[in-house]
């Protein structure tokens, strides 16, 4: 299935706009696959320039660095998963199939049929599990948090709390419980690949135990009395 998706996002990501030409196009689909490959702190703007058979000159003239480059990653993929929840579940009227429905978006990878144009998804989720915590997790976090370099993340988690808070207005910490699944959602899978003794998950298993394990999470605090 392939979906009509659009976003923009903040222009203090970048030094110039990657939407607006071809070589920013590429440099973005190179740069997927490449960090997807070999890491954040393996990627450099050298090796992305060779792979798209420019310059790094040409990179810097549309990212500062590549901090800013995996926030703009990230950030794209959060609204894309946004996008999701919104799409899937805006014809849902009860409030726990919609908590299923976003728990089995979140964790993605079952979910492979879905199709975007040429952004390489599978490498882009890949990129958010293992990079993700990254883009915050840095000395810069109050400052690009000032000019709200996080926003596509944050929405997110409103959307996630909003549809928690429909299924029990009374529950106290929808935010909370929004961002810990998001960041659980992606842990518990990485947990499961990399150090299977942190969870109760191995790669013999379905990825759609974590989906039961987060769903037994959430509907055991919200059902709560």
């Amino acid at each position: 299935m392939q979906l009509d998706f659009k976003v923009k996002l903040n222009e203090k990501l970048y030094v110039r706009d990657p939407e607006e030409t071809d070589m920013g196009k590429q440099l973005v689909k190179a740069a997927i696959q490449m960090m997807a490959d070999l890491g954040y702190e393996q990627f450099t703007f050298k090796k992305l320039s060779q792979q798209i058979g420019s310059t790094e000159a040409t990179v810097y003239r549309y990212f500062e660095n590549k901090h800013k480059l995996l926030i703009y990653l990230i950030d794209w993929y959060w609204a894309y998963v946004e996008f999701q929840v919104m799409f899937h579940t805006n014809n849902i009227t009860s409030a726990k199939e919609k908590i299923k429905k976003l728990i089995d978006i979140l964790v993605w990878e079952d979910n492979m049929t879905i199709q975007f144009t040429e952004v390489d998804l599978q490498s882009l989720y890949y990129i958010a599990i293992a990079e993700g915590s990254k883009t915050y997790l840095s000395k810069e976090v109050d400052e690009n948090n000032k000019v709200k370099l996080y926003q596509p993340y944050k929405d997110l988690s409103m959307v996630i709390a909003g549809i928690f808070s429909s299924y029990n207005p009374a529950y106290k910490y929808p935010n909370s419980l929004a961002s810990t699944v998001l960041e659980m959602s992606h842990l518990q899978y990485y947990f499961m690949q990399h150090l299977p003794r942190l969870c109760d998950f191995s790669k013999k298993k379905s990825v759609k135990e974590i989906e039961v394990f987060l769903e037994g999470l959430v509907f055991g605090v919200l059902d709560k009395k």
